[in-house]
């Protein structure tokens, strides 16, 4: 995974072959159910509460030979990319772009034929139009993540419902999360469509969860007591976080809980 600096953006773009906006992109075949037609090239797709969506989006575009480019998501770590199927090879990363963000994104879509942003407060409607008419013109797919409100997203993928496997009776090894992803937008993704998914699965990456025996007692990660550092760890490997540092050495894992429903760490006792 490269770190790119804003100096390096028209470099990239110009290694980076233009986009032929009269494809779509592939989609993970989990999300076959919610993106039955993938990606359309041209539009924005919102994506909200989970990095791990976002990194298994990007894991099957790039796989299918994308450029792609993450633009102010620091904390997204390589190793949690790889695990979700991203090519580092076909990766740019701005991890903090500044205020003048959109400059970035706007260098990015003239040559990539993906770019994720975290935009940074609110995006001025005509900031947003220029940007829309870039990724047009580009054949791009610009995918604005957070809950931000982002005008003329095509669909919007939303995370709710994620409960991890692994926990029992109190005791266990996070092993895999559960959750429902709902699409919606205009045009034909007007009719919302939903898919449970494991994400990550046992293995890592994403896996349909219909068909999959639900576990037998699931905690659902708002009755673990909230965001706390420090929670007994009883050592072992720990599920792969997209977040880096999310779990630390020393048998205490930081962050347990996040905003995006993802955890870090092997067994936990609950207190």
């Amino acid at each position: 995974m490269r770190t790119a600096t804003a100096v390096e953006l028209a470099k990239l773009s110009s290694a980076a072959p233009a986009a032929d906006g009269a494809s779509a992109l592939p989609v993970p075949a989990a999300l076959s159910g919610v993106l039955p037609h993938g990606l359309r090239r041209g539009t924005a797709v919102g994506v909200t509460g989970s990095v791990s969506l976002l990194l298994a989006l990007l894991g099957a575009l790039s796989a299918d030979g994308a450029w792609c480019a993450l633009v102010g998501l620091p904390t997204v770590g390589a190793e949690a990319a790889v695990e979700y199927g991203v090519r580092l090879s076909r990766l740019a990363v701005i991890p903090s772009p500044g205020a003048q963000w959109e400059r970035a994104v706007g260098a990015l879509l003239d040559g990539f034929d993906v770019v994720a942003v975290r935009p940074r407060g609110r995006v001025p409607p005509g900031e947003a139009q220029r940007l829309a008419a870039r990724t047009r013109s580009q054949g791009a797919v610009l995918i604005p993540f957070g809950d931000v409100a982002w005008p003329g997203v095509e669909v919007r993928l939303d995370v709710a419902d994620a409960r991890w496997d692994g926990i029992g009776d109190g005791f266990g090894r996070l092993r895999a999360r559960r959750l429902t992803v709902t699409a919606q937008g205009r045009g034909r993704a007007a009719r919302p469509r939903s898919a449970a998914l494991w994400l990550p699965a046992a293995g890592g990456g994403a896996s349909q969860a219909s068909g999959v025996s639900a576990p037998a007692t699931v905690v659902p990660l708002s009755r673990a007591g909230g965001s706390r550092a420090g929670w007994p760890v009883a050592g072992g490997p720990a599920v792969k976080s997209p977040v880096a540092g999310a779990s630390r050495a020393g048998g205490s894992a930081a962050g347990a809980s996040r905003a995006d429903g993802s955890a870090a760490g092997g067994p936990v006792r609950w207190p």
